[in-house]
């Protein structure tokens, strides 16, 4: 099987994107833990620009050792809890997974 990365593109409702990040942040360490995990984190726009996400959105970047690994990962019960606990704060989400070119 062949490495995998991810790209979520996360948005929260208008003024809870630190809110969001707080539990995301909190759940990381339980995420590096699981089997298959090369990295994974929250990254925010460094600078203003046309193309900038914006000040509600934030874009986590994962990448896994296979599909099978990912597949392990949503299926996880620190997932589960992180997204029932994130959910009402939640605009949009919008998960790209992707293979070396």
């Amino acid at each position: 099987m062949s490495m995998v990365h991810v790209l979520a593109v996360i948005t929260a409702k208008p003024g809870k994107r630190a809110d969001v990040l707080e539990h995301f942040n909190a759940n990381v360490p339980n995420v590096l833990a699981e089997d298959g995990c090369i990295e994974y984190g929250a990254t925010v726009d460094a600078e203003r620009t046309p193309d900038a996400f914006g000040t509600d959105t934030f874009v986590v970047v994962e990448k896994w050792e296979s599909p099978a690994h990912l597949k392990a990962h949503a299926a996880s019960d620190h997932m589960a809890a992180y997204a029932a606990r994130v959910k009402d704060m939640l605009a949009d989400r919008k998960v790209h997974v992707l293979t070396p070119a």
